[in-house]
């Protein structure tokens, strides 16, 4: 991914919360020569040296899992908004701002009880707070080895973060500011998150 200097996003805590919250990834790799990319979410956690790991599955029917081997790229997609340079006190393009993650990963499959840790963590977490909760433990038995051999379970080491926090970091105080303004006052969720990302940033400018 290209990033272009002022965009670039290191601090290792705010990426890693990143990701825990748009843990919806896509796997990108290759299959039959040809590029392939599976939609999932992945569970990011620490392995027993203290480095960043995901964990994940797919269907045992999509045949990306029997190619993944080397390197593979996932993607960490966030909140994104359409910048009118009609906000601009001067003339220019319009742009896009947006929050983006990709991980550079080396990757094993998973069975048996490491993939139905996984499971259990996975939906232990997206059912935090909801009623009636679902668990992995309650679930019968035979229904739940029905369901286990449909799966292929993975664990990605992280070796790269590559990451670009587009936030019109090249605009002046005032400018900046505006937009801010206009992106807060929008009726799109995703356009306020993005305003809100960037009044984070306003100290640094």
């Amino acid at each position: 991914m290209y990033i272009h200097p002022l965009n670039r996003w290191e601090e290792e805590s705010e990426i890693s919360e990143f990701i825990q919250k748009n843990s919806f990834a896509t796997l990108v790799s290759t299959y039959a020569g040809r590029p392939w990319a599976t939609h999932l979410p992945l569970m990011l956690k620490r392995d027993k040296n203290g480095d960043p790991m995901l964990s994940g599955h797919v269907a045992k029917a999509n045949p990306q899992w029997k190619e993944l081997r080397n390197e593979v790229l996932v993607i960490f997609q966030g909140p994104h908004a359409y910048i009118s340079s009609s906000w601009y006190n001067h003339e220019n393009v319009p742009t896009w701002n947006y929050l983006a993650v990709h991980a550079y990963c080396t990757i094993k499959i998973i069975e048996g009880e490491e993939l139905m840790d996984h499971l259990k963590s996975l939906v232990d977490t997206f059912e935090e707070g909801r009623p009636n909760r679902v668990s992995v433990e309650k679930m019968s038995e035979k229904y739940l080895e029905s369901q286990v051999k449909a799966l292929v379970g993975i664990e990605l080491k992280i070796k790269e973060i590559h990451a670009s926090a587009k936030l019109s970091q090249n605009r002046d105080e005032v400018n900046y500011k505006n937009i801010v303004k206009q992106l807060g006052a929008s009726p799109f969720q995703t356009e306020k998150e993005i305003a809100s990302e960037m009044k984070k940033r306003m100290k640094k400018l």
